[in-house]
């Protein structure tokens, strides 16, 4: 239970204080949102009912894009919804909620980040054994462990946070509830708190990144052994996750792994995060994709012809 708990509401401060910056950002990031669910979902459709996108590879894709959803729908619908109300407010409970679901699809994307990253590691350094290693079964371990791995981590999140008394002030400096802001909440020191945040948060971003780059170091040198139609076609698959991987974890990276401070550029960059980058994962995916754009062209002339029928 939270200790000595006399705040039972709480007030978020929002992005922008002026009317007018939040009517903008109301008429920018409901568009962008249900973009990321359209987007998103669409994908998982496409693969879902696809034959020619049942490799190992689309079967994550599809799951990242569930995540994808998962975690702008913790943050973007209140934020939303907000930008339209003077006083913003959200309850203790409701903030310790999101800031579970919000850590807890965050790291599985992380993870499941880095599980794509081995996928094509083995895809491409060892080929002939790509089927054999990426089995259904393994895929849906990994997939599993990407999940159970998120929920350990937020609940760690949790458990500590829950540990500490609130009994005012009540106005939260952010747009969304998360740990740091919460924190300058309580009424103790919480200098453990943040480091253990920090180790839970942080570190796992920079570790999971380590392996990432020392996969795709490891494809590269290995590609040096392929011809040039191979290293192309290798690289164009490559590609894609490595700009997913950079928008995820560049801002992620700077926000938990220094001291939390009340910079609104730490908001914006929150926002990238939590908004524009679940909207560009899709694009970036069917942009980059031959095999995705037209499995969506089928499944868009299946439709128009059905419903000439």
């Amino acid at each position: 239970m939270i200790r000595s708990n006399n705040v039972t509401e709480l007030i978020i401060t929002g992005l922008f204080q002026d009317p007018r910056a939040q009517n903008v950002c109301f008429a920018v990031f409901l568009p962008v949102y249900l973009t990321t669910v359209m987007g998103n979902g669409l994908i998982i459709l496409t693969v879902s009912v696809s034959k020619s996108l049942h490799s190992p590879m689309y079967f994550f894709l599809s799951y990242l894009s569930l995540v994808e959803i998962s975690y702008s729908s913790t943050v973007v619908p209140k934020f939303i919804t907000d930008l339209l109300t003077k006083i913003k407010t959200i309850s203790l409970e409701g903030c310790l909620a999101q800031i579970f679901f919000f850590h807890f699809f965050g790291v599985t994307e992380i993870i499941l980040l880095t599980v794509m990253a081995y996928d094509r590691y083995v895809a491409i350094c060892r080929p002939l054994h790509y089927m054999t290693i990426m089995s259904h079964t393994v895929c849906q371990f990994l997939v599993a462990g990407s999940w159970l791995g998120g929920i350990l981590h937020s609940l760690v999140q949790i458990l500590v946070t829950l540990q500490l008394p609130f009994c005012g002030p009540n106005v939260i400096d952010h747009y969304f509830c998360d740990l740091h802001p919460l924190f300058k909440l309580a009424c103790t020191d919480t200098f453990v708190e943040g480091v253990i945040v920090l180790a839970n948060s942080g570190l796992i971003s920079v570790f999971s990144f380590l392996i990432l780059v020392s996969s795709y170091i490891v494809i590269l040198v290995n590609l040096r052994n392929h011809s040039a139609e191979g290293r192309h076609k290798a690289l164009s698959t490559c590609a894609s996750h490595i700009m997913v991987v950079i928008l995820f974890f560049g801002p992620a990276i700077f926000l938990y792994m220094r001291p939390s401070s009340t910079f609104t550029e730490d908001k914006l960059v929150a926002v990238f995060y939590t908004v524009i980058t679940p909207m560009l994962n899709p694009v970036i995916y069917t942009l980059r994709n031959a095999e995705v754009k037209n499995a969506m062209r089928r499944l868009w002339q299946k439709k128009v012809d059905s419903g000439m029928e």
